[in-house]
């Protein structure tokens, strides 16, 4: 095993498209592919973990020798083997220094994970396992296409603390079609009375690309676009939520996320603090460290380009490749990326840092936006530390486009 140079353990993501069921809102790169696609999309995976550290170098970025978060994201990881995760983790550790205290994510459709293949990760060291749930409702999440039901979430959770599993986590989406300010309610209460240390919400976005954005756009009725709610709607529930966790003593630490003391995702605090990342599979992203700052890259979308063995950041080794998109942040950039990312957290952005780190300039050129962000608002603003109010994390997107610096 490689022992660690580097000072910055890097975030490792790993991406399974596969779904049983594909979600009416959703445009990700994920679907309802043949179990025929699963084994050597696995292959595929491990092939780039293996070419890593090597495509790493012929993009000038530096690849952390040792990984402290691992997430296995989609899609619906859950649907892979046993046998396939090990094979996956198999490579990982032959590539990868993973600390002995490593957080490691599945993401998972309540219902959808075999025990054979639960036992695996638990050997394996997952002690994190996030649940998307969307809503306790069960009118809610079959308009939408999910497969589960409420006692199913309800059995689910049971199950999975019972084996040992303490960090779970629920997703859940405010403005699904059907949904009230009743029943949003309802699905609050259960998941405070859950007792999970970290839920995420979410404001109902829909893909202008996907079945139910298409249907919207048109003004149909198919998909239930007729039953979903206003935005308006959508971010007062949003608000419902904020207040309520509060009370509950699940903090907000993040825009969408909501924790106990000691139970933030370490792995999605990486993309919100700028550390180093590394993504594996269909549309996987990645930043790491370059000597002059940092790039970014992604693995292309397209299932066939992908099994094709193009357009990946990772190729074989020796085989030739579609370079990947990649984009190299400059200092500029990356100033933006530090102020738009850190305050997308609670606590906000140090501005003292931003100033040790980019420059009295840039940061003193950024301060009319802030200011003027700052009376609308939407922001709060102080000598050494700037930070979204509440009203500013409901429409944290305008915020952000307000901040954009103009290029010179």
């Amino acid at each position: 095993m490689r022992s660690n140079h580097m000072t910055t353990p890097a975030g490792i993501y790993i991406s399974i498209p596969f779904c049983k069921a594909k979600c009416t809102f959703c445009n990700f790169a994920s679907g309802v592919f043949g179990a025929d696609r699963m084994q050597p999309y696995v292959n595929r995976i491990c092939d780039e973990i293996v070419a890593a550290r090597v495509a790493a170098e012929r993009l000038g970025a530096r690849l952390p020798e040792c990984g402290d978060s691992l997430y296995f994201g989609g899609g619906t990881p859950s649907l892979l083997s046993g046998l396939q995760f090990r094979q996956i983790f198999q490579r990982l550790r032959g590539e990868f220094e993973l600390l002995p205290d490593a957080e490691i994510t599945l993401e998972c459709a309540p219902g959808q994970l075999e025990q054979e293949t639960l036992d695996e990760l638990l050997r394996q060291g997952m002690n994190r396992v996030s649940f998307g749930v969307q809503s306790f409702v069960d009118k809610e999440t079959s308009a939408v296409g999910r497969l589960h039901t409420r006692l199913e979430c309800e059995a689910e959770i049971a199950r999975i603390r019972a084996a040992g599993v303490e960090d779970i986590n629920v997703d859940l989406i405010a403005g699904l079609p059907y949904q009230t300010r009743e029943s949003w309610q309802y699905s609050l209460g259960q998941v405070v009375n859950s007792d999970v240390p970290h839920i995420s919400v979410y404001m109902m976005e829909v893909d202008e690309d996907s079945r139910l954005g298409e249907e919207m756009l048109a003004k149909g009725t198919r998909y239930h676009a007729s039953a979903v709610p206003s935005e308006d709607e959508s971010a007062e529930w949003y608000q419902m939520a904020c207040e309520q966790f509060d009370a509950a003593g699940l903090r907000q630490y993040e825009i969408s996320n909501f924790g106990r003391s000691g139970h933030a995702s370490r792995h999605n605090l990486k993309y919100w603090q700028r550390q180093p990342y590394i993504g594996f599979g269909l549309d996987a992203h990645s930043m790491l460290a370059t000597d002059a700052g940092a790039v970014r890259f992604a693995n292309t979308s397209d299932m066939d380009t992908y099994l094709g063995k193009a357009a990946s950041a990772f190729p074989q080794v020796g085989q030739n490749v579609v370079d990947p998109e990649f984009d190299v942040i400059d200092l500029e950039r990356a100033f933006e990326e530090s102020l738009f990312l850190g305050l997308r957290l609670n606590e906000g952005v140090n501005l003292q840092a931003l100033r040790w780190q980019f420059g009295e300039t840039m940061v003193q050129d950024s301060m009319p936006a802030l200011l003027e962000v700052r009376e609308a608002g939407l922001l709060e603003l102080e000598s050494d530390r700037a930070r979204l109010t509440a009203q500013g994390r409901m429409v944290s997107n305008e915020v952000f486009s307000r901040l954009l610096i103009p290029a010179a």
